[in-house]
């Protein structure tokens, strides 16, 4: 049946006549049936987009098919008709999952205002229906790309995650794609059909963090004019996502370890807590548990917080994921820029592979729409790529390494090298960063994560 199509159920030939000859007068593609049996083959074979059924016939009657009708279908809008004299079978009908029902006689007026409204809403049906299936995509974890075994094993963590209302930490790299992750855990969860809702606890002042967090009372201080609801009460029965969970000061934290252990919050100014159902998930790119022993970060937080912990690897430990990544972010930034007959050589793969990417995905997003933009001819050549991509790099085999038989531990090797870097460097965290081809930013969390320290000093210089 088409879009627009209606099945007539009735016993009454006469009635199933003049009905669907009034429907096919207002447009409306009409097959009729005189009874549930045949009803249910016709449906079976050609679904149609409406079913409008009398309520008692011989056989199966209208509620009887109704159930039917729903077990295959469950959101086929069905309509009863019915005398008047059992409309309370027919509200007994719509309680059992009915569109509507009619009386006859018919007010064909009526019927065209009914039959109306219920394509509608099948249609807005199958419009929820078509962009939930694409939000699912777009935020599932099949956006999150790559194939590589540090990857799969974090996603397959965290699609069990989702099922739960645990609490996440979330430890990566900036740029590493925290937030995506997080999406495509909401979106994977019961919470779904709720908010998500984030914050950055690094980007907000930190005399208004606790407002925007909690929300606060009119009067409460200057400039609160009104009563406002914090993020946490917006993602109530959602998810709430805290990025850079390290810069929350330590009284906003006490706070949050209330809303984790007890699901209750207290808005600034206010005189009692208020319950609220939501789930945590946090990222950071800090070590928390160094923040712990400098007393930064409360350690009953944090255990409360990494309930499931989550690693998300760096692009540079991923080396296999970078084709794809770029091949992916190339057809997009063609798109974005109009640039549909641009080609990007295979050849040209491996030098995006020989660079370290201190800023992650990030950094290759953006590095490959400017490639795109910039580009003089149509097919990107080696003159194209940025200075740092081009130039060479030290490979392994050029680095004197004398591994022992007995194995090593990757850790104790990432740390005496970055020791070793930090003495070359005169402990200069700029210079030994450069040295290392990583930002600064990565060599003090990578300094954090092995408890590194000039001996003497609390921090070196740089």
């Amino acid at each position: 049946m088409t879009a627009q199509s209606i099945l007539l159920v009735d016993d009454d030939a006469n009635l199933r006549w003049v009905v669907q000859t009034q429907l096919e007068d207002a447009g409306y593609s009409v097959l009729t049936a005189g009874t549930a049996e045949e009803a249910l083959t016709l449906a079976a074979n050609d679904p149609p987009a409406l079913v409008l059924t009398d309520l008692r016939m011989p056989g199966l009657s209208g509620l009887d098919l109704l159930r039917r009708l729903r077990e295959s279908n469950p959101d086929l809008p069905v309509v009863i008709i019915t005398a008047f004299g059992t409309i309370q079978n027919a509200v007994e009908a719509v309680k059992s999952g009915a569109y509507d029902y009619l009386t006859k006689p018919i007010d064909f007026e009526e019927l065209n205002l009914l039959v109306r409204r219920a394509l509608e809403h099948s249609r807005l049906i199958e419009e929820v229906r078509t962009l939930r299936t694409n939000l699912d995509r777009k935020y599932g974890f099949e956006s999150i790309i790559g194939q590589s075994e540090t990857l799969l094993t974090v996603l397959d963590m965290a699609s069990r995650a989702a099922q739960t209302n645990s609490t996440i930490l979330i430890r990566a790299e900036t740029g590493t794609g925290k937030e995506l992750l997080a999406r495509a855990i909401h979106q994977n969860s019961p919470r779904k059909e709720r908010a998500f809702v984030t914050i950055n606890c690094g980007a907000i002042p930190r005399d208004l963090l606790e407002s925007e967090l909690f929300g606060h009372v009119k009067g409460s201080f200057t400039g609160a004019v009104s009563h406002q609801q914090g993020k946490v009460e917006l993602a109530s029965g959602g998810t709430l996502f805290l990025d850079e969970i390290g810069e929350l000061p330590m009284e906003v934290q006490a706070k949050l370890l209330r809303l984790i252990q007890q699901g209750e919050i207290e808005k600034v100014g206010a005189a009692t807590a208020s319950r609220v159902d939501v789930r945590i998930i946090a990222a950071t790119h800090r070590n928390l548990q160094a923040m712990i022993e400098d007393a930064a970060f409360r350690e009953d937080l944090y255990y409360r917080l990494a309930v499931i912990p989550l690693e998300l690897p760096p692009l540079r430990e991923r080396a296999e994921d970078i084709p794809e990544l770029v091949q992916s972010f190339f057809l997009k930034s063609k798109e974005k820029v109009g640039r549909p007959d641009l080609n990007l050589p295979g050849r040209l793969i491996p030098f995006f592979q020989g660079y370290r990417w201190p800023g992650n995905i990030r950094e290759l997003e953006n590095i490959v729409e400017r490639i795109v933009v910039l580009c003089r001819g149509n097919t990107i050549t080696e003159e194209d790529l940025p200075e740092m991509i081009r130039k060479a790099r030290p490979s392994a085999a050029a680095v004197s390494l004398d591994l022992p038989a007995q194995g090593l531990s990757l850790d104790s090797v990432e740390k005496e090298l970055i020791v070793k870097a930090l003495e070359m460097s005169n402990w200069n965290q700029t210079h030994a960063a450069r040295y290392l081809d990583i930002s600064r930013k990565t060599l003090i969390y990578r300094m954090e994560k092995h408890g590194i320290r000039r001996k003497g000093t609390d921090a070196g210089p740089g």
